[in-house]
């Protein structure tokens, strides 16, 4: 059964949610504190779909990630890599140890996902190449009849690729309706605003005339989330996209965008302090 099909209370299935996101928060800042590096607003702005995905969606055993036939996440935007390993440690397929270990030499947490890292589904961080990845993934899994379902998250800042064109196209004219994408839409990218950079409205229009099923929902809601990947899973012929309004930084108030550590890859030691005692509060 998949987990959002338990009949539990929407208020408690959205409290667990928060809960999660909350804690994924925090080793992230831990994490990337350790290491020195590693991107923590744009991990911020996505915690709240991936908390949503490994801890109410996605049919998965920790102990047996080798399962062909589990759910797959693939993280198109490698660079939040961070947020990922934070799920993956919450879930209980590494320890505490190991996500302190994030980019320090030999280390199995890379600063962009790896395939050879237990739980993690492609190796990313090249933008544009996930939304194909994921594409084959799900061909493949429609192939074996597998019940397998592949979601996906790019950047918008990935738009401006032409390979995530292509990837719209086949995903659509294949017919993929096992495949669920959300598009990170924090409005920014490391050279400045997505529409200064490459303006990408009527972005929604865009994708709808690809021929895919397109919602736009606000990425820290939980119950948007929910009721998006409730309606992906039962439409049938075509791929879903969630385009999410996020805001880098999201859940820490003085780290979200507008202010100076909007495109901080790391908090100083004094920072990080405060963003961990701000979260710990919400406990």
């Amino acid at each position: 059964m998949r987990r959002a099909d338990r009949a539990d209370k929407r208020e408690d299935v959205v409290r667990e949610i928060a809960e999660r996101a909350r804690r994924m928060r925090i080793h992230v800042i831990r994490m990337t504190t350790q290491a020195g590096s590693g991107h923590v607003t744009s991990s911020f702005s996505a915690a709240d779909i991936v908390a949503t995905l490994y801890f109410r969606e996605m049919r998965y055993d920790s102990k047996n990630m080798e399962d062909p036939d589990r759910d797959r996440f693939i993280l198109s935007k490698g660079h939040a890599a961070p947020i990922l390993y934070a799920a993956l440690h919450e879930a209980g397929v590494f320890d505490e140890s190991t996500i302190l270990s994030l980019r320090q030499p030999g280390s199995i947490l890379q600063g962009h996902p790896w395939v050879r890292t237990p739980g993690v589904d492609a190796t990313s961080g090249s933008l544009g190449i996930g939304l194909s990845q994921a594409i084959g993934r799900a061909i493949g899994a429609r192939m074996r009849n597998s019940p397998s379902r592949i979601y996906v998250m790019i950047s918008d800042g990935e738009c401006d690729e032409g390979q995530t064109w292509e990837s719209a196209l086949a995903a659509a004219h294949f017919a993929t309706d096992n495949l669920c994408l959300f598009l990170d839409r924090n409005n920014a990218q490391v050279d400045g605003s997505t529409d200064t950079v490459m303006n990408l409205e009527p972005l929604a229009d865009k994708w709808r005339a690809f021929g895919w099923r397109v919602e736009e929902i606000d990425g820290h809601d939980y119950k948007q989330i929910l009721d998006y990947l409730r309606r992906s899973r039962e439409d049938k012929g075509r791929p879903s996209i969630a385009i999410a309004r996020t805001k880098k930084g999201f859940g820490v108030s003085f780290v979200e965008e507008g202010n100076r550590y909007r495109h901080a890859s790391v908090l100083d030691p004094e920072a990080a302090e405060r963003a961990i005692a701000e979260l710990e509060s919400k406990q």
